[in-house]
């Protein structure tokens, strides 16, 4: 096996499980991923936030081998998903955002379909199913059906199904949709213990709080990475608070600012924004100075969202196609 992966040309790229290089993608005409560049170090917890339409999608489909590299370099721990992709399946687990599970089988019943697809002896994946059920709670479900288990139980099953064969790199998509604020709560529970096992993770998402639990943070946007890095650190960026003003009159109010308090603001359908260090101490001069123009106000510690505002111009939830 080690012999067949370096005559594909494995590369060590300093404790990587993924690299990517001027990976683009496209659909016809348009452009769903646009030289996209990253390194993911080997147990990283990894998110990639965007909203639909960003590029999240296609990026996922090429990481779980479901479609052909078109342009650039993509490599799971060293091995081209271009030139082996049979080779990363093996390195990988992958949780789709659609259930996988037969909910007519019972969680072992659905296990043992997975091991057997993947050619696992019975002896590799007796302890493997003890070990990963046990580490993600379920020991005591092995004989329930699927569909008698709730969604965040569920989706734990389709974490250990896909963790059954020992991949190095789980994927997952979307991986709290349907849950309530409490089953999410228990899956990056359990998500965290699989880190600390040695597993490195990688989860898309449209959260900003489940993009917050990421070591690290890529942000894409019409398919470009527009931000790289922690989330502390991506917020730190911001320039102070964040001051949000529902406005009648946006185009007066920011022209306001600006005259009076060299504040430049953005406009986004009647919001007038900015940033400030000392937001909050400025705003009874705004109220008393512009009395009869603000609507509503708001301040705020720098999130994700504003530094997607702040990357990109736009908005993070927008009429934006999917891709």
């Amino acid at each position: 096996m080690v012999d067949r992966i370096n005559s594909l040309g494995m590369n060590d790229h300093g404790g990587c499980a993924l690299h990517a290089e001027h990976l683009s993608h496209h659909y016809g005409q348009r452009t769903a991923l646009d030289d996209v560049s990253l390194d993911i170090g080997v147990g990283e917890t990894f998110a990639l936030l965007g909203p639909n339409g960003g590029g999240k999608t296609t990026l996922f489909k090429l990481l779980s081998t479901s479609m052909p590299v078109q342009a650039g370099t993509l490599e799971i721990f060293g091995i081209g998903v271009r030139n082996a992709p049979l080779d990363v399946r093996r390195q990988i687990g992958v949780v789709f955002q659609s259930p996988s599970l037969d909910k007519k089988l019972s969680v072992r019943e659905n296990l043992l379909h997975h091991a057997r697809l993947y050619g696992m002896a019975r002896s590799e994946y007796l302890p493997r199913m003890e070990e990963t059920l046990s580490l993600l709670g379920l020991a005591d479900r092995l004989r329930d059906r699927v569909e008698q288990l709730s969604g965040g139980l569920a989706r734990r099953v389709e974490i250990a199904k896909s963790l059954l064969h020992g991949p190095r790199l789980l994927i997952l998509d979307e991986p709290s949709t349907g849950l309530d604020p409490a089953a999410r709560s228990d899956l990056w529970k359990y998500l965290a213990s699989l880190k600390e096992s040695g597993v490195t993770l990688l989860t898309t998402t449209h959260l900003m709080d489940e993009a917050e639990q990421g070591d690290r943070v890529g942000i894409l946007h019409q398919g470009k990475l527009v931000a790289l890095g922690s989330p502390a650190v991506l917020r730190s960026q911001i320039g102070g608070e964040v001051v949000s003003i529902h406005s009648a009159e946006p185009d007066a109010l920011a022209n306001m600012l600006l005259q009076h308090w060299e504040i430049k603001a953005e406009i986004r359908g009647g919001l007038v924004r900015f940033e400030h260090p000392t937001g909050f101490d400025l705003l009874p001069e705004i109220l008393d100075f512009a009395r009869g123009k603000v609507e509503s106000l708001s301040v705020s510690r720098p999130t994700l969202e504003d530094v997607f505002l702040q990357r990109t111009g736009h908005r993070f939830w927008g009429d934006i196609e999917h891709g």
